[in-house]
């Protein structure tokens, strides 16, 4: 999710996004799920012309701080691993070398016994040393006893020097993993700091470019799309996640927002999928290595459609061309021709 800082740094973006209109696409092999056809922008206003481009931009800025906050995420989660890792280590060096201390003196112990009064500690002093047969056998049992001690003795002590030795590997190699995830945390923090401030350049070019816009150039934008395409999903939760999608037509586009009243891009995606028991990643680049990848001619109701390189924007495919999502600032959820920079397509329903 994104993170408030950068929620507070868009939140007061308003604004207003084009409706797009289809140009053309080859004819779909007979049998086939049609070719959805590019969306092009169309405009006769400068000024519109110039707010939707960096609107756009600013949506891949978005997308692109809430993935460097959620990589920031990942790699504190890895540092809090390996620091677990490594407090758990030391703590079982120190148990370790205290067993081993404990065992060291019982070994010491026997080591001194060895000789009782100047006579070899053995089956053989018990022999010679016994009055009858009765008292051999007692002191063999005794001896056998005193072995048997002697032998876990010996085997408590050497686990004990293993179990330290190997506490302390483990102890080295958390310790390199949590320098490695401190350094690439230290990275990600300046990356995302980096984008956040080229965000908030960009959202002030968009704020001047909105104040050029008409009355009637922001109200047109509000324009849901018109009625989605008559085409069955393949799956019920595909059906059920198109149908969340399509009852929030009109909701407001709202940065780092995931519903139930507002929506950026992979908010509309993963609200939906998530009400159709289905849970998705946060940000449209993560979405785009889930489930299974499905070729543009082969696109079916309920696929995650990807656009831009790198990836910033998602909407859900409705067939015959067209998808709904949440387009850009200003703007609303909405029924759209697939746009010309679609890259990719995965399915997340296939049962």
């Amino acid at each position: 999710m994104q993170s408030q800082p950068i929620k507070r740094v868009v939140a007061g973006a308003l604004a207003a996004a084009a409706v797009l209109a289809v140009g053309g696409f080859p004819t779909a092999p007979a049998g086939a799920v049609p070719l959805p056809a590019p969306q092009q922008p169309t405009t006769s206003s400068d000024a519109l012309a110039q707010y939707r481009q960096l609107a756009a931009q600013a949506e891949q800025l978005n997308e692109e701080a809430m993935q460097a906050q959620a990589d920031l995420d990942a790699k504190q989660a890895d540092l809090d691993r390996a620091n677990a890792d490594l407090a758990a280590a030391n703590a079982a060096g120190q148990q370790a070398l205290t067993a081993k201390n404990q065992y060291q003196g019982v070994v010491d112990q026997f080591a001194d016994a060895s000789f009782v009064g100047g006579v070899q500690f053995n089956k053989l002093s018990a022999l010679l040393n016994g009055t009858s047969a009765q008292d051999f056998l007692e002191r063999s049992s005794a001896l056998e006893v005193l072995a048997d001690e002697k032998n876990k003795a010996l085997a408590d002590y050497n686990a004990a020097i293993q179990a330290a030795a190997d506490a302390q590997a483990a102890a080295a190699d958390a310790q390199t993993r949590s320098q490695v995830a401190k350094d690439a945390a230290a990275t990600l923090l300046n990356d995302l700091h980096a984008r956040q401030a080229a965000l908030q350049t960009q959202l002030d070019q968009l704020d001047q470019a909105r104040q050029r816009l008409t009355a009637s150039e922001r109200a047109a934008q509000k324009d849901t799309g018109g009625l989605a395409p008559n085409v069955p999903a393949p799956t019920a939760a595909a059906q059920e996640a198109i149908d969340v999608a399509l009852s929030k037509l009109g909701s407001p586009y709202g940065w780092g927002d995931t519903g139930p009243s507002s929506f950026d891009c992979s908010g509309l995606t993963l609200y939906a999928y998530k009400a159709a028991g289905i849970t998705l990643p946060r940000t449209s680049q993560q979405q785009a290595t889930v489930g299974v990848a499905v070729s543009r001619a082969q696109l079916q109701p309920g696929d995650l459609v990807f656009f831009g390189s790198p990836i910033h924007h998602v909407g859900i495919y409705l067939g015959d061309g067209k998808m709904v999502h949440a387009p850009e600032t200003g703007d609303v959820v909405k029924i759209s021709p697939l746009q010309n920079n679609y890259v990719s397509a995965r399915r997340v329903a296939v049962s």
